[in-house]
């Protein structure tokens, strides 16, 4: 029976990703840091039949997720996919987070991905199997305002994962690694991290299904792709940061109001602690999320489209051509 092991799992898309693979008949190990939420989210697991191992250690320390893999590896008979989703962010301005803060965001968001890729590593290299998923973000393509620590840690995901991916191409290893972008989400996140923008954080619309990002990485796992993005906004947001980065820049300032919900005193939120709450997949704007369980795009669909596009483009210049040769002949006669 397959195993996997997903970090952030006792909450929002890290507990949706380990619902998914639990209701498809995998053994799951979740790794989250609340003891209380976690022991929850193993009982909602494990209500789909399955083994399913809870292990509470932070995922900025990579002797803890050492541990947890040596374990899950022992009792579950080994890792073959591993999903490194727990992240931590500061809703304010640049100049307003701590140098400790984006240590700490850069700790659980960026490193807790290295440390965890390493711990799996060790042992799918021996078994000569498995598969890597990186949860990362839109934000990580095309950066947002007020969330400056977060972008920056998820856009670092991307050059650690690129390097790696091809030191396992020099090895033949495999192993397989992959990258997931998702868009905005409706989770209990934004409810539970650090805050200081004085305003309580919305996600702006279009805002998706969590369950939307669990299909992507079943997906993924079933049929590695390089890079997966989740709903059709991380798709513009790629397309236009390529074609018009200055335009992406005024409209990403437009993001400050966007995100700022009702007054709220500053909150210390779950950066440095866990706070305490329910293992909920769902955040609370349910009546905004867009019922969608499909919609995400591979490498393998861009790289069709990038076909088609260029074949397009080499027409037009073809006819292009020939317009003008013509053309030049006629004065020439």
């Amino acid at each position: 029976m397959s195993s996997i092991i997903v970090t952030g799992a006792s909450a929002g898309i890290g507990l949706a990703i380990a619902e998914r693979f639990a209701r498809g008949g995998w053994q799951v190990g979740i790794i989250a840091r609340e003891p209380q939420r976690l022991e929850s989210a193993k009982r909602l697991l494990e209500a789909h039949g399955g083994k399913v191992i809870a292990l509470c250690a932070d995922v900025a320390d990579p002797a803890a997720l050492d541990a947890a893999a040596d374990r899950v590896a022992t009792e579950l008979g080994g890792i073959d996919a591993w999903v490194n989703n727990a992240m931590s962010t500061v809703v304010a301005r640049a100049g307003e987070i701590t140098p400790e803060e984006y240590q700490r965001v850069t700790a659980t968001t960026y490193l807790s991905q290295v440390y965890g890729t390493l711990a799996a590593l060790r042992h799918m290299r021996s078994a000569r199997r498995g598969t890597i998923i990186q949860i990362s973000s839109g934000l990580a393509i095309r950066s947002a305002p007020l969330q400056a620590a977060y972008c920056g840690a998820k856009a670092a995901v991307t050059g650690f994962t690129d390097s790696l991916r091809a030191e396992l191409i020099d090895e033949a290893s495999p192993i397989a690694l992959s990258v997931v972008y998702l868009p905005g989400v409706n989770t209990p996140q934004p409810g539970w991290s650090r805050n200081r923008s004085g305003h309580e954080q919305v996600i702006p619309d279009p805002l998706f299904d969590p369950r939307l990002c669990a299909e992507a990485v079943w997906a993924t796992v079933e049929d590695p792709e390089r890079e997966v993005w989740v709903g059709r906004t991380t798709a513009m947001m790629a397309l236009g940061q390529r074609i018009a980065p200055a335009y992406s820049d005024r409209k990403a300032a437009e993001m400050v109001t966007a995100q700022l919900g009702a007054p709220m005193e500053p909150r210390e939120g779950n950066l440095d602690e866990a706070v305490t709450g329910p293992a909920l997949i769902d955040g609370d704007a349910k009546d905004r999320v867009i019922d969608t369980r499909s919609e995400f795009f591979t490498s393998r669909h861009r790289d069709i489209l990038k076909m088609t596009a260029t074949g397009g483009l080499l027409g037009l210049g073809a006819l292009a051509g020939l317009g003008l040769s013509r053309g030049l002949a006629r004065l020439l006669r």
